[in-house]
């Protein structure tokens, strides 16, 4: 002992050992003590048992609760939605219970990271919408209860993966039945999961009729929309679509420089390009007449005479080889050719006071003229068709009611038949079929443009449109659909869609095309494009696209 009582330094060294010892027990502890995970207590608003938890009030979904949770019940949470994998740390879950809540929207796999889940209830909220995944992940679901929400639509492919569902209650929601759960009524008709009666709410024709009860033929769920698909850098006043040499060609007559410029389908990039250029002065009108494998072009002027144009192959152009009488056609505001008896003909409508709408006929060398018709009472458009097996000539004019000639074999020339009363200041005629029905559409520029059906003697009218500034109509049909487009200077254009039940058009589509003077369908490549000649715009091509609203 040193002098106090102090230890000596050799007798405190024999103490470090155990010193050293104990202060390492003392750190191993405290550090022991900061790993040791802490046991998530129950959350405040919620009561739990060893393996559930029942939650009333919450205000948001908790994220800790004790281990080994499989039950978990939440009522009257205050909670606007369920988010993305909001339950994904309770992964042992089996059964989950979500009723009488606020919530009103759940996000796509809101229920992500619970592959032992067996029962989900969601009943007696305000769910007006699910989401097609909004449970995906759920491959072990077997009960599952929507009751009693606000839900009036369900996705497409809501229920794909959920394989082995055995129970499903819908009961206690606004169902709408129409193109939007087509598929739903055949899921119904093909599963094996117990579902109980469900009901249409709307609409008025369905109301009160078991969803069950229905089958997917009363859903008429298919329609069409035209599209823009290409867009034409100039203005243009006609537009004629022809084939040739196994190629799609059109051609359009273009006001600004006179010229007629064709264009080719191209089946790679699955566009029109342009081809060739016929240059002209003040072209109206570019008809395409395809004789004998070869290739005619009658490009119609203002001024400088109208003339004819061959194809040839070496070297690739187009040559003049004829001009039209001048005396004749002075103003031409339309072509129509057609083929009669096995002769070709063309007939030019002459819209000035002092010329004559003349037919051409085609004699092996070249066109010439055959006959005058209407003369001066400045005939718009002249169109070719037959009526009960009789070749007819229909010229309309902006003097007079539409004029109809009818062909005397015997003199091989038109003669005057009869006129369609009622119907002064025609600027297009077009007809169309409906089964063994035959059909004119006559639009004005200034009134009501008119539908007539032939009635065995004559034409009747059977509905009529508006179509104020209306200089072209253009009936056409793709697949089972009859449509007629109606062009219009002042508003937009509209197409119509023929309404078999009723016998009438019905509106179905505006497009936007400035001052149309000519519309042309092409069907090629699967694809049906409608090409509208603008005389104020852009020339534009629709495509016609098919849509299933039920597959939305």
């Amino acid at each position: 002992m040193l002098p106090g009582g102090g230890l000596r330094w050799e007798s405190g060294w024999r103490w470090m050992p155990l010193l050293a010892t104990l202060c390492l027990l003392c750190l191993a502890g405290c550090a022991g003590a900061r790993r040791a995970p802490k046991i998530p207590r129950c959350p405040a608003t919620c009561s739990c048992t060893k393996d559930s938890a029942f939650c009333v009030d919450t205000k948001a979904i908790p994220k800790s609760f004790p281990p080994g949770i499989i039950s978990l019940t939440m009522v009257n949470a205050a909670f606007t939605e369920i988010p993305e994998g909001a339950f994904s740390h309770l992964h042992l879950l089996q059964f989950l219970l979500l009723n009488s809540n606020t919530f009103s929207l759940i996000a796509d796999d809101a229920f992500a990271g619970l592959p032992h889940l067996q029962y989900l209830f969601i009943e007696n909220n305000d769910i007006q919408a699910l989401s097609k995944h909004t449970f995906r992940g759920l491959k072990a679901l077997t009960h599952l209860s929507l009751a009693n929400n606000n839900l009036q639509i369900l996705p497409r492919e809501l229920f794909k993966h959920l394989d082995i569902l055995t129970d499903l209650d819908l009961r206690g929601n606004s169902f709408r039945c129409d193109c939007k759960i087509k598929w739903l009524v055949d899921w119904l008709e093909k599963t094996n999961t117990s579902v109980p009666a469900i009901y249409c709410i709307s609409p008025i024709e369905y109301q009160g009729r078991r969803i069950s009860d229905l089958t997917p033929r009363d859903f008429n769920c298919i329609t069409a929309d035209f599209a823009v698909y290409e867009t034409f850098p100039f203005q243009s006043v006609s537009v004629e679509s022809f084939d040739f040499a196994g190629d799609q060609f059109v051609v359009f007559a273009q006001p600004d420089t006179g010229n007629c410029t064709l264009y080719v389908w191209d089946h790679v990039e699955m566009v029109f390009r342009k081809f060739y250029n016929i240059t002209s002065h003040s072209a109206v009108f570019c008809k395409p007449v395809v004789i004998d494998n070869n290739l005619y072009i009658v490009v119609a002027q203002l001024f400088g005479g109208s003339h004819i144009y061959k194809w040839e192959e070496d070297p690739q152009r187009f040559v003049k080889i004829q001009d039209i009488d001048t005396t004749r056609v002075r103003k031409p505001n339309s072509v129509e050719s057609f083929q009669l008896e096995g002769d070709w003909y063309f007939a030019v409508a002459d819209s000035s006071k002092a010329g004559s709408t003349s037919l051409y006929r085609w004699n092996s060398n070249g066109f010439y003229s055959h006959q005058s018709l209407h003369p001066w009472h400045r005939d718009t458009h002249a169109e070719f068709l037959e009526v009960d097996g009789k070749p007819r000539l229909i010229l309309s004019s902006s003097s007079q009611p539409p004029v109809v000639y009818q062909w005397n074999r015997a003199q091989r020339q038109f003669a005057f038949h009869s006129q369609i009363p009622s119907a002064a200041d025609v600027q297009m005629v077009r007809h169309f079929r409906v089964r063994k029905d035959l059909y004119l559409c006559l639009t004005r520029f200034i009134g009501d443009s008119k539908v007539l059906r032939w009635e065995g003697q004559r034409f009747v009218e059977i509905q009529t449109l508006p179509s104020r500034g209306s200089m072209v109509v253009y009936p056409f049909s793709v697949g089972p659909r009859q449509y007629m487009v109606l062009g219009s200077d002042f508003s937009f254009s509209r197409v119509y869609l023929w309404d078999a039940l009723t016998q009438r058009f019905q509106p179905f589509q505006e497009l936007n095309v400035r001052a149309p003077r000519a519309f042309s369908l092409v069907s090629i490549d699967n694809k049906d494009i409608l090409l509208a000649a603008s005389f104020k715009g852009n020339t534009l091509a629709y495509q016609h696209l098919v849509v299933d609203l039920s597959a939305k």
